[in-house]
């Protein structure tokens, strides 16, 4: 009887099945244990992912700092074998990027040059425009000023300003009859720079003493000079005050056709010099100072007898002929 194995047999079969027809569903065979075809995304990934064991120290370390174990993870859009491009560099050869042309360095110095001297001239005049500086000459405002004093004179104290033209703004101009004087009209006991009356081309500088509406008188016995029926208190003048072409002088209120005819203005001032015996001014030559003359106040002196002197302009108030305009 013949014998035959039957693992033999069972190896036999199997190995037929394998070598020739198709092997048929088998619930015993995983085929999950088979391998998995490489993933197409590997063919772009960095050449460090698996450092060859031949790789040199140089590229061991290579892919030590750039690796994926570094965080330097492929890019997978790349193209494999492209090298690494940074953000501008795609930017570059994707896009067109215009870079500014850099200007000359001439051009660049002439500019700026030009910027400099613009912005100086913008300031000279700003400040021009709002102080002036003034040689005294002679002893007329003696002792308060002396002669060859320099001061600066502040244009704005005077400054006026018209705001019919905002009549249209609720609650703005509407009851204004011309322009308004910004931070306060010319006052008793201001030390003022002016064109002569008598000579436009000449500066005088003088002290007023009456202002629109007031009545003058000086007292030829005593040399004391009343405003309005009051006394006033000058203790900044040098000598004796004397009459002029009269001892009593009425300046027209402001804005009255007798002004104009007066001076030429809608506002006349009276006044005098602080060197009472050696002065030319509204009592000698009888004229009045209209508005419009009047450059500024004197703010401070700076310079005396050849030498820098820093004091406040030598202006007075004049309390009791205040008190007597009201």
């Amino acid at each position: 009887m013949a014998e035959f194995d039957d693992d033999a047999g069972a190896g036999g079969g199997r190995k037929r099945r394998e070598e020739g027809t198709p092997r048929s569903f088998d619930p015993l065979f995983d085929p999950w244990g088979e391998p998995e075809d490489e993933p197409s995304s590997r063919a772009h990934d960095d050449l460090f992912d698996f450092a060859p064991v031949e790789a040199t120290e140089e590229e061991i370390d290579w892919g030590r700092l750039y690796g994926p174990a570094a965080g330097g993870y492929p890019d997978r859009h790349r193209v494999p074998y492209e090298e690494r491009l940074t953000e501008l560099q795609r930017r570059l050869r994707t896009d067109t990027i215009v870079l500014p042309r850099e200007e000359s360095r001439w051009a660049v110095t002439v500019r700026e040059l030009a910027e400099t001297v613009l912005l100086a001239l913008l300031i000279f005049l700003a400040v021009r425009a709002s102080f002036q500086n003034f040689r005294v000459e002679g002893s007329s405002m003696q002792p308060s000023l002396e002669d060859g004093e320099y001061l600066i004179v502040n244009k704005l104290s005077y400054a006026q300003l018209d705001t019919g033209f905002l009549d249209w703004l609720p609650f703005v101009g509407g009851d204004s009859d011309g322009p308004e004087y910004l931070w306060g009209r010319p006052s008793r006991g201001d030390v003022i720079v002016f064109a002569a009356p008598t000579s436009t081309s000449r500066d005088f500088i003088k002290r007023i003493i009456g202002v629109p509406g007031d009545e003058i008188v000086i007292d030829e016995a005593n040399g004391e000079v009343s405003v309005n029926g009051v006394s006033l208190d000058e203790p900044y003048i040098q000598g004796r005050t004397n009459c002029g072409t009269a001892c009593e002088y009425d300046i027209p209120a402001a804005g009255s056709q007798e002004s104009f005819d007066t001076c030429g203005s809608s506002e006349c001032y009276f006044v005098m010099g602080d060197n009472r015996l050696n002065s030319s001014d509204s009592r000698s030559g009888g004229w009045l100072v209209p508005r419009e003359n009047i450059i500024g106040k004197t703010l401070i002196t700076y310079w005396n007898e050849g030498r820098p002197e820093l004091n406040l302009a030598p202006n007075h108030s004049v309390g009791e002929a205040e008190e007597a305009k009201d």
